[in-house]
């Protein structure tokens, strides 16, 4: 089983590095599955003006650094999403990057992981209204970080709870994955 962990922001200086650094530890300590760290930042993703409908491309994009992004994506079975939440709703690179693809998505498992000032809860629930549009089946549980409260001096710094919950995650999206893997 192969879990992409998606850092979901392109801004320069973003807090999120810290954030899938630490769910990268947590996901290999916790074992189950390959785990891979995927960057949105280094694919590049332009604005979506194809004037071909993803979900018609059958996955052959007029756009090598689409094309590149598709093929990353297409290679797992689930994802865990690192997003922040920028102005009450999720950032607008990561919603055009998701949006590039189509059937890389399809019923695939997703869980979250999300912060900003109130952890990221809003973004979260954009989230799981978009990837019901793939029939994605996203994890209930989901790991919410505050900047209050889980960043120091700008730097990550989770409160020690945050390890149980993300095992919680990964419990959960592993389980989930597996059942549907074994349902197709």
């Amino acid at each position: 089983m192969k879990i992409a962990i998606i850092n979901g922001s392109i801004r320069l200086g973003r807090s999120s590095d810290g954030v899938v650094d630490w769910v990268a530890a947590q996901a290999a300590e916790h074992g189950g599955a390959d785990f891979e760290v995927v960057d949105l930042a280094a694919f590049n993703v332009p604005l979506l003006t194809s004037p071909v409908i993803p979900g018609m491309a059958n996955k052959q994009y007029d756009d090598p650094a689409v094309q590149a992004w598709s093929d990353a994506i297409d290679a797992f079975d689930g994802f865990i999403l690192v997003t922040p939440e920028y102005n009450h709703g999720v950032p607008g690179a990561l919603k055009n990057a998701f949006d590039s693809l189509s059937g890389e998505w399809q019923r695939k498992t997703i869980a979250f992981v999300s912060y900003g000032a109130d952890n990221g809860v809003r973004a979260v629930e954009q989230w799981r209204q978009i990837v019901a549009n793939f029939s994605m089946h996203d994890i209930r549980t989901q790991l919410s970080l505050g900047l209050f409260t889980d960043f120091a001096d700008g730097k990550f710094a989770p409160q020690e709870r945050r390890v149980g919950e993300a095992k919680n995650l990964f419990d959960d999206l592993l389980k989930t994955t597996e059942f549907f893997e074994n349902a197709n």
